[in-house]
């Protein structure tokens, strides 16, 4: 990621409206906490797991990003969870994302 897109934020994330931005950052917490608690993919379904062991919270926080902002939007989501959090749940959120919009893991 490059230092302009960190101080000033992910380019798709500086086109939406205020009221979206204050969304995306709500959204962004969501996610890291689900990372922290409870990864995005299991080995079994169940629980806040679908029976393709993919997070459910973390699949809805997808498809809202992939609703107001397309894949850029998702992108910096993913960036941002990359960069929050270790770098296989980033690849773990790579998979639990699929066949959300045009997401591929």
């Amino acid at each position: 990621m490059r230092i302009l897109e960190i101080i000033f934020g992910h380019p798709a994330s500086r086109k939406l409206s205020s009221a979206e931005k204050n969304e995306f950052r709500k959204l962004l917490e969501e996610l890291i906490k689900i990372g922290k608690t409870d990864d995005f993919l299991s080995l079994q379904p169940g629980g806040p797991f679908n029976a393709r062991c993919h997070h459910t919270g973390a699949r809805k926080i997808g498809e809202r990003l992939n609703e107001i902002g397309g894949i850029e939007l998702m992108q910096a989501a993913r960036a941002y969870v990359a960069r929050k959090l270790k770098p296989i749940l980033a690849e773990h959120l790579d998979h639990c994302w699929s066949n959300i919009g045009d997401w591929q893991p």
